[in-house]
């Protein structure tokens, strides 16, 4: 119940597109099709002043978009435990004028869900590893999340299966390809397959995920793509919800160094937070601790505030370091301040 009343006062807070109350435009005979999405606008400011090769770079405000896009998912009732679905959404631009109008596919992916058997789907989509792992701790609209992300090998050429809901554990595995199909044999390329998987306990209070990426290092052409290091990454993340209005969330994620031609790459990330939400108010507060084998460690933290102006409208404010000073005795304000990125705005969602 407490899980229930939480996501419920989250989602009211936040006013999350994906939960919000979607436009029906067709539904007949077991076929729906809805629309749905949002328009974003805001301002952000800070961030760091030097690029990764110490050149001075501009920081100042900036009039943004925040996340626009609109969307359409698809359903049709084959039998009674059996739905074919669809989903294609799309990005655009709401602070600009821009002829290209959507200049971003975010989510396009077909599949077959059964109640009995599990969900089967193919092709864009955010990686299985947020969706049942490190989704404690998505909860930022820009910076914030440290772990592994929806794009982490996913988001297109990608399949999928989970199962149903097993007394409270969701097992799950994903496979995307990267094709060397049409590139020149004397390139050093090749085809790879990015394995992900893992199980998702859900039940009352408690959220647990553990999972694991092939962090695959594919090379076309010379380029290398998701900053992969070909070593396995892990990820052991959960949230609990102390109160009705009180979560707490605590996850750890790490993978090896990968010592073939300094390729490297190798971290332990631990990450920490909560989340508070009163009325139609929301707050989160997130710190993680970065150790690299081949770089520099970092403290990193995140916070928001949010307001549902209505169930459609809301305004927040997010501030975030992702390379904070350790607090010590001679630690000064303008020390942590500095390179504080902040952004603020309203969405609308439809």
């Amino acid at each position: 119940m407490k899980k229930t009343l939480l996501a419920t006062a989250i989602v009211g807070a936040l006013g999350a597109s994906a939960a919000a109350q979607a436009a029906t435009v067709y539904d007949q005979d077991g076929t729906k099709l809805d629309i749905y999405g949002r328009i974003g606008l805001g301002i952000q400011g800070g961030g760091p002043e030097f690029d990764s090769q110490d050149r001075e770079i501009d920081n100042d405000e900036e009039f943004t978009n925040i996340g626009s896009r609109i969307g359409l998912r698809m359903s049709h009732e084959v039998t009674r435990d059996l739905t074919a679905f669809g989903r294609a959404e799309f990005r655009f631009d709401a602070s600009e004028r821009n002829s290209d109008g959507f200049d971003d596919v975010r989510n396009t992916y077909l599949g077959l869900k059964s109640n009995q058997f599990g969900t089967f789907q193919a092709g864009n989509f955010d990686s299985f590893y947020l969706q049942f792992v490190s989704d404690p701790f998505d909860v930022y609209i820009e910076e914030g999340l440290e772990f592994a992300t929806g794009s982490k090998q996913s988001r297109g050429d990608s399949i999928g299966y989970y199962t149903p809901d097993l007394n409270g554990f969701t097992v799950f595995l994903q496979a995307k390809h990267y094709s060397a199909r049409d590139e020149l044999a004397s390139e050093n390329t090749s085809s790879d397959v990015a394995v992900q998987g893992g199980v998702r306990y859900a039940q009352g209070p408690l959220t647990i995920g553990l999972g694991f990426v092939d962090d695959v290092r594919h090379e076309d052409a010379g380029n290398t793509f998701d900053g992969g290091n070909d070593e396995m990454l892990y990820g052991l993340i959960g949230s609990y919800d102390i109160t009705d209005q009180f979560s707490a969330r605590l996850g750890y994620e790490g993978r090896e160094n990968n010592s073939d031609d300094n390729i490297g790459g190798g971290y332990d990330t631990v990450g920490v937070g909560g989340t508070f939400t009163t009325g139609p108010w929301a707050f989160h507060l997130d710190y993680y601790n970065i150790e690299r084998d081949d770089d520099d460690n970092s403290n990193a933290w995140a916070a928001g505030g949010y307001y549902n102006v209505s169930s459609n409208f809301d305004v927040f404010l997010e501030l975030y370091d992702g390379d904070s000073p350790t607090i010590t005795s001679s630690t000064s304000f303008d020390d942590l301040s500095d390179d504080v990125y902040w952004v603020t705005g309203a969405r609308y969602h439809f």
